[in-house]
Parts: structure tokens; sequence; C-alpha cells
């Protein structure tokens, strides 16, 4: 008989994307997607690439098929001022540089999710996807605050080298949007899109 349960395997290491998704109360691995992520690519474009490349990696697992269906998330968070995109800094000079280019101004923090999964009727791997756009906005930064911040080492590892639930917020005077998506995972529209993919019925499609 076969298994009709999913596997739900989130493809980050991030974080804010583990603590996010763990507020669903459901297990999942973490298998995070082995790519060269190429700013210049929409948000969009590298979350399905992400996905789809742990899917792929996941094919060669015992049971694929049979036993073993997974339910793959990944997303991707890019920060954006006009034309400007702005991904993880290279280092603290990158980071001070984006800070400084960010403040005072309101830009649009753009997160992506791909959900895939191996439907166990058919045995084909179906697909959906969806963004979250939230704006900030900055106060001009003083000097003195933003060399703490950057001491701190908050900024080196988050897109727009800064994060709205650390001590970044200092710097931030107004959100428009859902607070979750500049964290980097818009939770709220995560569970709208599960429910249309999977029906109102959806966690009990999981192991739980």
């Amino acid at each position: 008989m076969k298994q009709t349960k999913y596997t739900l395997i989130l493809a980050s290491k991030s974080p804010r994307r583990i603590e996010l998704l763990g507020h669903l109360s459901i297990p999942f691995e973490i298998i995070p997607a082995d790519i060269q992520e190429d700013p210049k690519e929409s948000a969009l474009k590298l979350a399905e690439l992400k996905g789809q490349t742990v899917m792929d990696d996941l094919k060669k697992r015992e049971g694929f098929g049979e036993s073993f269906f997974p339910f793959v998330v990944s997303s991707d968070t890019q920060v954006r001022l006009g034309e400007t995109i702005y991904g993880k800094p290279a280092d603290e000079s990158e980071a001070k540089k984006m800070l400084q280019e960010l403040q005072g101004k309101t830009h649009e923090v753009i997160t992506a999710v791909y959900m895939g999964r191996l439907d166990v009727g058919t045995g084909e791997i179906l697909h959906s996807a969806f963004y979250c756009t939230s704006k900030v906005t900055f106060e001009q930064i003083d000097d003195d605050i933003l060399d703490h911040y950057l001491q701190t080492g908050d900024s080196l590892d988050k897109a727009g080298a800064y994060g709205i639930q650390g001590p970044g917020l200092v710097f931030i005077s107004h959100l428009e949007g859902s607070y979750s998506n500049v964290v980097g995972f818009p939770l709220a529209g995560f569970l709208k899109q599960l429910k249309e993919f999977l029906g109102e019925n959806w966690r009990a499609l999981f192991y739980e």
C-alpha cells in the first residue's frame, strides 16, 4: 500500500525561515539548495531554482514515489530600491554602503516562495509559486548607530544588509505589508497558497 502523506522539506538553512515554518507545528527536514545565486535574477526564479534543485536530488532517495513523497518549500528574498537589487553583502564594507544608500528612503522587500510536490496519485511533480512585496522605510542612520550595528555582524547574512527582527529595527521607521515577509518568509501568504495547492484539509496530508 502506498504511503499517502508528504514529507515536508525546507530548501533553506536560514534561521528565520526555519523558525517561521516551525510555527506550522509540522516536522520538516532541512536540505539547503546547492546553487550559485545570481542577484540579477528575480526572487521568483531563484526560489524555483532552489526548490527544483532539491527535488531533483531527492529523486535519488530510497522509496521516492513509493513510500517517500516530498513536499519541497523554497524561498528567496530580495531588497529593491528603484532598479537596484540588494542581495547579501560580501563583507562589512559592502553592508555599510547598502545601508547608507537605503537610509531615509522607502524600499521594497520581495520574497518569493516555491512549492513542489510529488503527487501521491499520479507520480507527477506539481508546482506552485508566489511572491509577496512589503515596503520598508528607513530613518536617517546616525554614524554611531550604523557602526554599532555593523559590529554585531547581523547584516552579513541578510538581503539588504539588515534584519527587521534584530538590532536593525532601530533604524526602521515604517512598514507597509507583511512583517514575516521582511523577515524572509511570508507566512500568512504561504498558508493561503498552501490551501489552494492542497485543499482546506492540507494539514492531514503531512506527517505530524
